[in-house]
């Protein structure tokens, strides 16, 4: 009988002690210990490696082989992944509860499956279940090999025997081990399971999914070192009320971090996006003050998005401050800006922000868009719906270059702008055709060309 002791284990980090204490010796937050029954395992099972192959190697020798990766066949899944799915990676996928994790998988799991074979395991529904998915999601998800299963062992014992390309296990929350004598989403169990997982897909060189569920703050559940166990880190997100959901590389050994995939959800399915600027973008027939369309950058794709701002006179005696899309602390910074280098005074009027379409927007190229709408909707006046415009604004009033400016034009540019405002630094050297470009090099400058236009 393998001994069992009582530690208590870090819910932030995983840190085991053996003792509780209000405070976390190794990350340091507070109130995170929480009572674990652990048993101990055999030696076999805790000294195994990744490979099999333990000897040292210069790195010169070892073979560079092209690695040939799985496509999902979805281009927008392919290009968060990095170009697809590389075999003997572990990949995490979260996101809200409803958003459609499982229904990506199973789709595009079972166009993986026509050429690679694929295990999809799910300890949170039944094959039942999983197969009145299937059905509603197309006559191609039929053949796809499903285990409704929450005990690790006989899962690998399964993929052992079936020898998949591509293993799906829903959700990592779920499954247990018998090794450890605590309930399934314990801390210590899902650290286990996931290190367990891992193991054998180096081993084993099959691709590994796994989905994860999300605290109520939005990040991904269990331990912290879940994330840095894993190859990617995936984040499925948007509004449940809406039809378009995003998928957004948070981590990514294989491909760029910050990519984003855009997916339209329908009744048989996600569908991909090709030009989800175009879907970003709303076009009226009538301009509106408050708002104008920002060239953002997501990974190396440029999008433009609407971004709207409602400039109000309060009626409180502390004006509010609401931000959907952007950062709360720009939104404030911006004001200071435009009250000591615009001359205009927003302290006594409410101030809200939007991104159109659920997009969350974190760069400083926003900086300007931003100050535009704010003018633009506290005089009331239109700026017309041809022009974009991205920028950083600086604490002394300046417009700072961003990255990518060039891709940035192009993409207005593609879409039928006729003028783009941005910094002086990001004027390309060589002319564009077909659309105005009015540099700016100050806040200043900026309210000149909305007043005279």
């Amino acid at each position: 009988m393998a001994k069992t002791k009582t530690i208590y284990s870090c819910t932030n980090c995983g840190s085991g002690f053996p003792k509780w204490a209000g405070q976390c010796g190794e990350c340091g937050e507070w109130n995170t210990l929480v009572e674990q029954v652990k048993q101990g395992t055999s030696v076999a099972a805790r000294h195994a490696g990744l490979t099999p192959d333990s000897s040292v190697t210069v790195l010169k020798d070892v073979d560079l082989q092209q690695v040939q990766r799985i496509s999902t066949h979805s281009p927008e899944l392919d290009r968060v992944l990095g170009g697809g799915v590389v075999p003997g990676s572990v990949t995490l996928l979260g996101g809200d509860p409803g958003i459609g994790k499982s229904t990506l998988l199973t789709q595009y799991m079972a166009k993986i499956n026509a050429s690679h074979s694929v295990l999809y395991t799910s300890g949170e529904e039944s094959a039942q279940q999983i197969a009145i998915r299937a059905k509603r999601l197309g006559e191609e998800t039929q053949s796809l090999k499903v285990m409704a299963e929450n005990r690790l062992e006989p899962i690998l014992q399964a993929a052992q025997r079936e020898r998949p390309k591509v293993l799906v296990v829903d959700s990592i929350q779920t499954v247990y081990t018998d090794a450890i004598e605590s309930a399934p989403g314990n801390v210590t169990q899902v650290r286990e399971c996931a290190a367990r997982l891992v193991r054998y897909a180096k081993q084993n060189e099959c691709a590994v999914m796994l989905v994860g569920h999300v605290t109520k703050e939005g990040s991904l559940a269990g331990p912290r070192i879940l994330e840095h166990m894993v190859d990617a880190v995936l984040y499925f997100e948007g509004d449940t009320s809406s039809t378009f959901r995003l998928i957004r590389a948070i981590k990514n050994r294989f491909g760029a971090v910050n990519e984003v995939g855009v997916f339209a959800m329908m009744e048989t399915g996600l569908m991909d996006v090709s030009n989800p600027s175009a879907m970003f973008v709303s076009r009226f027939s009538t301009e509106s003050a408050g708002s104008v369309v920002l060239a953002t950058q997501e990974g190396s794709r440029p999008l433009l998005v609407e971004v709207q701002a409602l400039v109000d006179q309060s009626a409180h005696g502390n004006p509010r401050r609401l931000c959907v899309g952007l950062e709360q602390n720009r939104l404030a910074m911006l004001l200071a800006i435009l009250h000591r280098h615009g001359g205009l005074m927003l302290s006594d009027q409410d101030v809200f922000a939007n991104v159109v379409g659920g997009i969350k927007v974190t760069e400083t190229a926003s900086d300007v868009a931003v100050l535009i709408a704010l003018v633009s909707s506290l005089l009331n006046r239109p700026i017309g719906s041809k022009l974009a415009a991205f920028g950083e604004v600086g604490l002394t009033g300046e417009i700072r270059p961003v990255q990518s400016g060039l891709e940035r034009i192009k993409e207005a540019q593609k879409l039928g702008f006729a003028s783009v405002l941005l910094p002086k630094a990001n004027v390309p050297k060589k002319t564009v055709s077909d659309i105005k470009l009015v540099p700016v090099g100050h806040i200043q400058q900026v309210l000149d060309y909305l007043q005279s236009n």
